[in-house]
């Protein structure tokens, strides 16, 4: 299984929210670029970037410090938050993104987001956040009612790189991944299925590993010492 260190930007730091609560935030590292340094140092191959400001706004927020990231690491570097439109998305892509994250847009103008799949083949990442089932979309702040698999079924066939999904009921907890939600989401689609949220131990990787997951996301376990990004590889490659 595939993991990927997160780097999620709020008013220039390296912070996680808990359960996508913009009010409830815990800041842990002041320089983002210097962070995914030690990440590439400790074997990381990629990394995933969220510009919570950008996802809260609707337009990049974090400009300087992801072409930053890109331009000091050699990282295959995803990046969310803020991706509403081809503009944004060749923006990164041109900087040197190795896919860009949609989320919002894929609900909102389906159009566009299949346009940047086209341009893009297997440059986009789908991020399906759900809340009980349903898609929420706008940062988290806002519930669409639409149904997670029927989304991701749809979504399967537009020549994607992966479906992002995250349990918000799960994420920033540690209280461990949906193991048995995203087994089941990989079982209706072809493209791969990177788990996010939840994830506090090393036996959480294991997990999933153990349930045939392709690939996970994970940010809080590692910035508060649940265990080191060497420890995690070691843990995945013995399983």
């Amino acid at each position: 299984m595939e993991l990927i260190p997160a780097i999620d930007l709020l008013d220039g730091k390296v912070v996680r929210l808990h359960q996508g609560k913009y009010d409830e935030v815990t800041v842990y590292h002041d320089d983002p670029i210097s962070m995914a340094k030690q990440f590439e140092d400790a074997g990381a191959e990629r990394l995933h970037v969220v510009d919570l400001e950008g996802a809260r706004r609707g337009q990049p927020a974090h400009v300087a410090i992801i072409q930053g990231i890109l331009r000091e690491t050699n990282l295959q570097v995803q990046i969310g938050g803020g991706v509403r439109n081809e503009e944004v998305a060749s923006q990164w892509m041109d900087a040197g993104a190795a896919r860009v994250v949609l989320g919002t847009v894929v609900v909102k103008a389906p159009d566009v987001a299949r346009a940047i799949c086209d341009r893009y083949p297997k440059g986009v990442v789908m991020a399906l956040d759900a809340r009980d089932g349903k898609i929420a979309v706008e940062g988290w702040q806002e519930q669409s009612g639409q149904d997670l698999v029927v989304l991701a079924k749809e979504v399967d066939g537009w020549n994607i790189g992966a479906i992002l999904f995250t349990n918000i009921h799960k994420d920033g907890t540690r209280e461990g991944p949906d193991v048995e939600g995203t087994a089941a989401l990989q079982s209706h689609v072809d493209t791969t299925v990177i788990a996010s949220g939840g994830i506090g131990s090393l036996d959480d990787l294991r997990a999933l590993s153990a349930a045939r997951v392709r690939s996970a996301v994970c940010g809080r376990a590692l910035y508060s010492d649940a265990f080191t990004l060497a420890e995690a590889f070691a843990a995945l490659e013995e399983a």
